[in-house]
């Protein structure tokens, strides 16, 4: 079976780093895979480590598409992928969670009548208006195989009517297959947490990130997650920051005290390092809330919805949209529930995948 493996941001790096691995390691599953990357991320900081590091081969494709708007960079992939797929003709399509480079390889799949795996299914913010909904429900919606993290998932796709349909007389985006995997991310947390030797040499700090465009683009909403941070002042923060967020915080003329401090971006084994050694983490991304779950840190979302509802209905995690009030409460309000339930699989997730694929 031949798979052409899409990727373009650096979660899709890490959940890759993972199946990829697993799919060189087990030839017996007879998948020979190909790796695209889109280029969608593109300084060294924020991709070429991440390859070297977690001993993810050099994709054999690069499109070099970089930034731009969603409605170019989106259309610059499709076309380029388009011409990928035509030309190495491969049986499946694998695609991972919810950017443009997601979307721009489920469109460009489908369209060929070539199958999609969606691995990260059935996630939900129910916000539209963020870019990673509208791209996780237009890509679950084009897929063959959808792989979901979680139950909540699989219920969320059965409330749109995407349910399992196995007829092979069916387009290949009607003749779907859903099943239940567990976290990729799982996986990855457990297999990368044994290979991080770096030390952190810092004590009692919250660790924070800020990138999503939901904050980063609404000025009031920035000035509101930097007014409350900075007034957190008996806290110590650690934040390895963005370089579009660093970009737009010049821009809009907006600082951080003393008490803040901020590093360049980091490679995935020195976050998780991170991760493992902050007392809580604060955040607006999807990926790093599940990691300070994995290592049993609370966690407060500056976001007004989340696609991981457990963490929030088991106490791990708290959700204060971009508040300055809420957010200071919640940090002064910290604490780690009693209970650390079983949410996101038992860490075979690539296993799964590869069986069903097979």
């Amino acid at each position: 079976m031949q798979i052409l493996t899409i990727i373009g941001a650096r979660p899709q790096f890490i959940k890759a780093a993972v199946l990829s691995r697993y799919i060189r390691d087990n030839p017996a599953y007879g998948i020979k895979e190909t790796l695209l990357h889109t280029g969608q991320h593109y300084d060294q900081n924020m991709s070429d480590v991440f390859f070297k590091e977690m001993d993810i081969p050099q994709p054999e494709i690069n499109l070099h598409t970089g930034s731009g708007s969603h409605g170019k960079t989106t259309g610059v992939m499709l076309e380029k992928i388009e011409n990928v797929i035509l030309e190495k003709k491969p049986d499946a399509v694998l695609v991972y969670g919810d950017t443009n480079s997601t979307l721009a390889g489920a469109l460009a799949a489908s369209k060929l009548n070539v199958p999609v795996a969606h691995v990260e299914a059935g996630l939900r913010s129910f916000m539209m208006v963020m870019p990673e909904e509208q791209n996780r429900r237009l890509t679950d919606h084009l897929s063959t195989w959808l792989f979901c993290p979680t139950k909540t998932a699989i219920d969320n796709l059965t409330k749109e009517g995407i349910t399992s349909n196995i007829n092979s007389t069916l387009p290949t985006s009607d003749n779907k297959l859903i099943t239940l995997t567990g976290d990729i991310m799982y996986d990855a947390s457990i297999y990368y947490r044994q290979k991080s030797n770096f030390q952190i040499n810092e004590n009692d700090f919250i660790l924070m990130t800020i990138h999503r465009a939901e904050n980063t683009d609404d000025p009031v909403r920035l000035k509101s997650i930097v007014d409350a941070v900075n007034s957190l002042t008996g806290n110590k923060f650690i934040f390895p920051i963005h370089p579009r967020t660093r970009k737009i915080l010049k821009q809009q003329n907006l600082i951080f005290a003393s008490h803040i401090k901020m590093i360049d971006p980091v490679g995935y084994l020195e976050m998780i390092a991170y991760e493992s050694s902050c007392s809580a983490v604060l955040t607006d991304s999807g990926g790093v809330q599940k990691e300070a779950f994995f290592f049993h840190k609370p966690c407060i979302t500056m976001r007004d919805s989340t696609e991981w509802v457990e963490l929030v209905d088991s106490g791990w995690n708290t959700l204060t949209g971009a508040d300055t009030q809420n957010i200071i409460n919640a940090v002064y309000n910290l604490n780690s529930p009693g209970e650390y339930p079983s949410l996101y699989g038992d860490g075979t997730c690539a296993e799964k995948i590869c069986k069903f694929l097979r």
